[in-house]
């Protein structure tokens, strides 16, 4: 089993920079593919980055496509969630999750990832 906890999220003003970190119990952290979503008030959650096991490979989101950064750091059980320029519209809930699945390609599907983190805020003022 696998056990997460986001933390980093906050309040910043519109064009700010925040980093999400998510902390991953647990020995497997270095096999299995990881991904942030958020729900924003009123909405559903959506897909915001994924990346594979290795690191080699990442997705984004069409909103967050050359904003957003997700790395990985294996050694410390830890995925990164890098979000500069922000918008009021990024304002939601953060969560973090793993698919258990070893892929090449991340997926961007909520039904592939196995574990989630109880999320973390984050309000972009304007």
């Amino acid at each position: 089993q696998v056990q997460l906890a986001e933390s980093g999220g906050g309040l910043v003003q519109a064009g700010g920079s925040l980093r999400l970190s998510c902390a991953a119990s647990g020995r497997i952290f270095s096999t299995v593919d990881m991904a942030w979503f958020r729900k924003g008030p009123g909405q559903e959650r959506e897909f915001v980055a994924a990346i594979t096991w290795s690191g080699d490979n990442t997705a984004y989101a069409d909103s967050v496509k050359g904003r957003f950064t997700i790395s990985r750091d294996n050694a410390k059980n830890t995925v990164y969630l890098q979000m500069n320029s922000l918008k009021p519209e990024d304002t939601a809930v953060y969560y973090c999750a793993a698919d258990m699945r070893r892929t090449v390609v991340p997926s961007a599907r909520e039904y592939d990832y196995d574990y989630w983190g109880r999320g973390t805020q984050v309000t972009v003022s304007s």
